[in-house]
C-alpha cells in the first residue's frame, strides 16, 4: 500500500464523517470493514491471514473461557501461541534462515543453490501477532474475560489507525472502548486531535523524510564517506527513525481520537534520557512494556540474582532485535542495547529521568546515552554487517573521504526543531489520558500541540524544500 499524508487524510475524513452517522455496534462493524480495506489496498492476499489469524484467536479465546480445566488451560495457551509463533515464523524468518543455511553450507565448501522461494513480509503481522498473544496470555492469567463478540474482537485486531505500525496495545487498553458506546468527541478533543495530526505530519513529511535522502546518500557508499559524513549521516538516521516512527504513533493516536478511541503515548522524548534504561521507557515504549511484560518477567526478570538478570536482558533485547527483522544487523543491535542495559542494571547506574526536566548536570549522562543509542542505529540502519563494521570503523578513525556538508547543514535545523519540541513536550505534558473502564469520557491533554505545530512547521519548511517533497515510506511497515 502506497502510504501517503494525503491519502490517508481523504480516508481519515471519510471515516470520521461517517462513522458518528451510525449507533454504536454499526459503528464497530463499519470501522471493521473500512480497517479490513485499509489492510487489503496494500495487498489483499495478506487479508486472509489477518482474518484467519483473527478467527483463531477469537475460538482460543472462547475456549478458555469456557474450560476451569487446569492442563486443557495450558494445552490451549499453548498451542495458540505456539501457532502464532509459527506463522510469524515462517513469513518473517524463513528467508533468513534459508540463506543462513546456504551461507554455511558454502563456508565449509559444500555447493548449495538458494531455494526460488521468497515469501514477502506480511505488513503489520508483527504488530497483530504480539496483540493477539497478549489477548491469550492474559485470559489465561484471567487478567480479563474473553470477548464474546467477534465483531468487537476482529476490531481490536485490525483498527486501522494503530494496524500497521502500532502502537502494540494490550486487550485492556483497546477492548473496553470498542465493547462500550462511545462519545463524540468535543472541540478540546477535536483541536488535540489536529493538532497530534499535524506535529506528526511534520514529523514525517518534513523532518524524517528530508534527512532520509541524506541518510541515504551517505549510507549508501560508506567506504567513499569520511568518517566525519558517517557521523552526520547517523545522526541523520537517528532523527529520521524519531521523526518517522514518533510521527506516524501521533497520527494514529489523533486519528483514533477523532474516533473516539484513545491510544496509549508510544514516545516520551527518548532522545533526553540519561541511561538506556530511561531510553527504554520512552521510546516505543508499547514494545518495550511488551517484551518486559511477556518476556523478561517470565524469564525471571532480575529476581534470580545478577547473573541471571543480565542473560534475561541479553535474551529480551536480542529478541527485540529479531522482532524488527531478520537479520544479523538486528541481533547486534538489540546485543548491543542488552548489554548496555545488563551493565547499567549490574553497576546500579541506571537513572530513569523520563518523569523529570532535563537538568545541566545531566546533559553528559543523556549525550553518552544518545551517543550509545547512535552507535546501534548503525548497525539497525546498515543493509549488512559488513557496511555496519566498515561506518563504525570509519567514523572512530576519522577517516578521510567524502564529506556531505548538506547533512550538517540540514542537522543544523533538524536539531533544534526536536529537541526544542521535546523539552517543551516534557515541561508541559500531562500524563496520558486514562480511564478507570467506568464510561467516562477520557481526559485530553491541557495544550493542543496545533500552535507548536505550526511554528515547527514553518522551522522546518527550508528542510522540506531541499528534499524535493519527495515521499518515503515508514520505517517501521517493513516490521
Amino acid at each position: 500500500m502506497a502510504f501517503n499524508s494525503v491519502g490517508f487524510a481523504i480516508f481519515l475524513a471519510g471515516m470520521v464523517a461517517l462513522v458518528w452517522l451510525l449507533p454504536h455496534k454499526r459503528q464497530n462493524v463499519f470501522l471493521l470493514a473500512a480497517s479490513y480495506f485499509f489492510y487489503a489496498s496494500w495487498d489483499w492476499r495478506f487479508l486472509v491471514l489477518l482474518v484467519l489469524s483473527t478467527v483463531i484467536g477469537y475460538t482460543a479465546g472462547v475456549a478458555l473461557g469456557a474450560t476451569e480445566d487446569e492442563a486443557r488451560r495450558k494445552a490451549i495457551v499453548a498451542s495458540r501461541v505456539a501457532l502464532n509463533l509459527a506463522i510469524l515464523g515462517v513469513f518473517k524468518y524463513a528467508n533468513f534462515f534459508v540463506g543462513g543455511a546456504v551461507d554455511l553450507l558454502r563456508s565449509v565448501g559444500v555447493s548449495a543453490d538458494e531455494p526460488t522461494l521468497r515469501i514477502i513480509l506480511p505488513i503489520a503481522i508483527s504488530y497483530y501477532t504480539f496483540e493477539e498473544i497478549s489477548y491469550t496470555v492474559d485470559l489465561y492469567r484471567r487478567q480479563l474475560r474473553p470477548c464474546r463478540d467477534p465483531v468487537a474482537y476482529a476490531l481490536f485486531v485490525a483498527f486501522f489507525p494503530k494496524l500497521v505500525a502500532g502502537p502494540i496495545l494490550r486487550p485492556k487498553e483497546l477492548l473496553p472502548q470498542i465493547e462500550r458506546p462511545r462519545q463524540r468527541p468535543d472541540s478540546g478533543q477535536v483541536g488535540s486531535a489536529l493538532g497530534l495530526l499535524l506535529w506528526g505530519l511534520v514529523k514525517k513529511v518534513v523532518i524524517a523524510d528530508s534527512l532520509a535522502m541524506l541518510v541515504n546518500q551517505i549510507y549508501t557508499k560508506p567506504e567513499q564517506m569520511s568518517g566525519l559524513s558517517l557521523m552526520f549521516g547517523t545522526l541523520c538516521f537517528a532523527g529520521q527513525i524519531y521523526g518517522d516512527f514518533s510521527g506516524y504513533s501521533d497520527m494514529a493516536r489523533g486519528a483514533a481520537r477523532l474516533l473516539g478511541f484513545e491510544l496509549p503515548l508510544n514516545f516520551r522524548q527518548p532522545y533526553l534520557s540519561s541511561s538506556l534504561t530511561a531510553f527504554w521507557r520512552t521510546w516505543h515504549i508499547s514494545l518495550s512494556s511488551w517484551l518486559r511484560e511477556y518476556l523478561y518477567v517470565p524469564l525471571g526478570g532480575n529476581r534470580r540474582g545478577p547473573r541471571r538478570t543480565m542473560v534475561n536482558l541479553m535474551a529480551v533485547m536480542v529478541l527485540g532485535g529479531l522482532w524488527h527483522g531478520a537479520g544479523w544487523t538486528f541481533l547486534v543491535w538489540g546485543a548491543i542495547h542488552g548489554t548496555v542495559l545488563a551493565v547499567e542494571r549490574l553497576s546500579r547506574r541506571a537513572v530513569d529521568n523520563s518523569e523529570v526536566r532535563v537538568t545541566i548536570r545531566q546533559i553528559p549522562r543523556v549525550l553518552v546515552t544518545f551517543a550509545v543509542v547512535c552507535l546501534a542505529w548503525v548497525f539497525f540502519r546498515a543493509p549488512n554487517l559488513d557496511a555496519a563494521t566498515t561506518i563504525t570503523w570509519r567514523m572512530l578513525t576519522w577517516a578521510s573521504g567524502d564529506t556531505v556538508w548538506t547533512a550538517a547543514a540540514s542537522l543544523l535545523v533538524a536539531v533544534p526543531v526536536l529537541v526544542g519540541a521535546d523539552l517543551i513536550e516534557r515541561r508541559h505534558q500531562v500524563s496520558p489520558p486514562v480511564t478507570e473502564r467506568t464510561g467516562r469520557r477520557m481526559a485530553t491533554q491541557t495544550r493542543s500541540p496545533i500552535a507548536i505545530g505550526g511554528l515547527i512547521g514553518l522551522a522546518g519548511v527550508a528542510l522540506l524544500i531541499s528534499s524535493g517533497g519527495q515521499s518515503v515510506p515508514f520505517i517501521y511497515f517493513q516490521f
